[in-house]
């Protein structure tokens, strides 16, 4: 098991970036969440198999088609214990 925090800056919200990791997230069988930072920045923490992970990871570098991924930054982090993946709102 893998859990990672990510952090994507570029055009990523207003786009559906947080429905679009939803759906991967599920396809992929990874737990844990996508919220929007104030800044604008989008944060993710991916929770799952190993090699699920790094998919989601490859997954969160491209993003949908209307976003501009810019940078990314992922460090791992302890479990968490997740049931399912969700997009949480501020």
């Amino acid at each position: 098991m893998k859990t990672i925090k990510i952090k994507i800056l570029g055009t990523v919200q207003g786009v559906f970036f947080r429905k679009f990791i939803r759906d991967q997230a599920d396809k992929l069988c990874v737990r844990g969440f996508v919220r929007n930072l104030d800044n604008g920045d989008v944060e993710i923490v991916a929770e799952g198999r190993d090699e699920k992970v790094n998919e989601m990871l490859d997954v969160c570098k491209k993003g949908p088609a209307h976003s501009t991924v810019k940078q990314i930054e992922s460090r791992e982090i302890k479990h968490q214990g997740f049931e399912r993946f969700k997009i949480l709102r501020l």
